[in-house]
């Protein structure tokens, strides 16, 4: 079962998502928008085995947003096509009875844009990061705080084992 937005908006009273900005404009009908803090430059390369035990994840440069004028509260930052890792602002306390999917907003791909997800698992506590694709040649500019990806939950049995990985709180 989705939670609709009376359901998340109860969740979020009890921890479910923090950091946000605005809720009443954050919470959808059946999801919740995340936005962007950070946006990063990949400058490394990864590696990836089965256990995990050789996994390198690539070194990151954070691209600086820029203000279109000095009166401006926030920046916006001008991508050239490639792939991005985007920070998001809030941070999410998912129970072991939820699981959430992530998808980019519509507007991102009417604009040559994608974002790709993992799952969030049940019990992961953080602030999560995913990568934004841009395709259109002519790039694209996204703003400070803007919404670019919603989180839609899913209600689930409880499971015996939440996450477990290396993505915590303390890790972006």
């Amino acid at each position: 079962m989705i939670l609709n937005r009376q359901q998340l908006e109860s969740k979020i009273e009890e921890g479910l998502v923090q950091d946000y900005i605005d809720l009443e404009t954050q919470l959808t009908a059946q999801g919740f928008d995340l936005t962007a803090a950070e946006i990063h430059r990949y400058r490394s390369s990864g590696s990836l085995d089965f256990s995990n035990s050789e996994r390198k994840i690539p070194d990151t440069e954070k691209v600086e947003p820029v203000k279109r004028s000095e009166d401006d509260e926030y920046g916006w930052w001008r991508l050239e096509p490639g792939a991005y890792k985007v920070v998001m602002n809030e941070s999410v306390d998912i129970p072991e009875n939820l699981t959430a999917f992530a998808y980019p907003r519509s507007s991102l791909l009417r604009m040559g844009c994608s974002i790709e997800n993992a799952v969030w698992d049940a019990g992961y506590t953080g602030t999560g990061s995913f990568m934004l694709v841009v395709e259109n040649e002519d790039g694209v500019e996204i703003k400070e705080n803007a919404r670019v990806n919603q989180l839609v939950f899913h209600k689930i049995d409880e499971t015996e084992e939440g996450y477990s990985g290396r993505y915590h709180e303390d890790e972006v």
